[in-house]
């Protein structure tokens, strides 16, 4: 894993109430960090979601796919690293990694796909991906 093969990366920590009773994170934390760090993403690109409501325009998960790879566990640092691509006329495609620090031991590969809703309705996503400089 090298930092340039993505766009954006965003570093964590593991809190101690993410584990389960084996002492790992649970698995649907790993949406939250997934999640997460598409947030920061579209913020670190000036995209406000709260700003988009309001223009009428939504971006909604309508999928999502997750390989676990490798347990995390209390006090892991880990890293969340992400692309953006067009997918079709409607969808975007968000693939994510998650990578343990610091020996880059892959934990998690996600492929999250959104589509772009205007009132509920499924609308073109590129004047979001412009912003995003894709």
């Amino acid at each position: 894993m090298h930092q340039s093969n993505y766009i954006f990366c965003l570093d964590f920590k593991v809190r101690d109430y993410e584990c389960d009773l084996q002492g790992i994170v649970n698995n649907a934390n790993f949406q939250h960090y997934l999640e997460h760090a598409r947030h920061e993403f579209l913020v670190s690109r000036g995209i406000s979601f709260s700003d988009l409501h309001k223009e009428g325009l939504d971006l909604i998960v309508v999928r999502v796919e997750i390989d676990y790879k490798y347990p995390l566990r209390s006090r892991d640092l880990f890293k969340v690293c992400l692309n953006v691509k067009k997918h079709g006329n409607v969808r975007i495609l968000f693939e994510q990694d998650i990578f343990r620090q610091p020996d880059y031991k892959h934990v998690v590969h996600a492929v999250i796909t959104g589509a772009a809703t205007r009132n509920g309705r499924p609308v073109s996503p590129d004047d979001i991906l412009k912003k995003l400089c894709l």
